[in-house]
């Protein structure tokens, strides 16, 4: 059985993307905020919302049980923006947490997410398990031998 530990994750995070458009939907709102504090402008990528709920829910699968905070530090990065003109140096900001948590809450509404009896985080679940793998056979399907051996 193939799981996303065997697929290089780029390929891994596009199909699950794609696949997501119909568990899931983009908010209004989203085209218009920014992806965290260290950005200036919203996200420029027409599929934002599923490539970003894609990584979410593959970083819970690896990582879970994971919060809210985890992942707002994991999708953070150095303040650029604001310290364009200035001699201070480069600080870090996290990610957007109002972001994660919608996309987290809509990945539970659609069964591929659940939180843990002791409110550590969230964890896969089995109907998520279930897309996770499937995802990541299709994408080995598809990858032919000469990318298999740049991988690996």
């Amino acid at each position: 059985m193939v799981t996303l530990y065997d697929v290089p994750a780029e390929e891994f995070v596009d199909e699950l993307a794609a696949r997501l458009e119909e568990h899931i939907d983009e908010p209004d709102w989203a085209a218009f905020v920014k992806s965290g504090a260290d950005r200036e402008f919203p996200p420029e990528q027409a599929e934002f919302w599923y490539r970003r709920a894609a990584s979410v829910l593959r970083t819970v699968a690896m990582d879970g049980p994971v919060g809210v905070e985890r992942l707002t530090t994991r999708y953070g990065g150095p303040t650029e923006g604001s310290n364009r003109y200035r001699v201070a140096p480069i600080h870090r900001a996290d990610g957007s947490g109002k972001l994660i948590r919608t996309i987290l809450q809509q990945l539970e509404d659609a069964d591929l997410l659940e939180q843990t009896q002791h409110q550590d985080g969230r964890v896969v679940s089995s109907v998520g398990r279930s897309l996770l793998d499937e995802t990541a056979g299709d994408v080995l399907g598809e990858l032919d031998r000469a990318d298999l051996e740049r991988y690996a």
